[in-house]
């Protein structure tokens, strides 16, 4: 956009598609889904594949459901490694 001055840029962004899409989150929700998972079947290998995605994501890639994962797969971690001490 130009202003009524001559051919200065206004600052102003063209509306347009958001940007943050469901697509930019892509490892946070891996992450989650796999801390989940750790809950019941080996929490020792999907929550510790969670918890690492989820560190990805939050210092390589910005994402923003990156702590949710970080805390979802953290304790789908610990608390499916306390059920399977429990139950064994």
């Amino acid at each position: 956009m130009t202003t009524q001055y001559g051919d200065r840029q206004t600052g102003q962004q063209p509306h347009g598609a958001p940007k943050g899409t469901a697509t930019d989150n892509v490892l946070s929700i891996i992450a989650m889904v796999l801390g989940v998972i750790s809950l019941l079947f080996f929490p020792i290998v999907f929550g510790v594949i969670g918890v690492i995605l989820a560190i990805v994501a939050k210092t390589v890639r910005h994402e923003r459901l990156a702590v949710p994962a970080l805390v979802v797969s953290a304790v789908g971690l610990v608390v499916g490694l306390l059920l399977g001490a429990l139950l064994a």
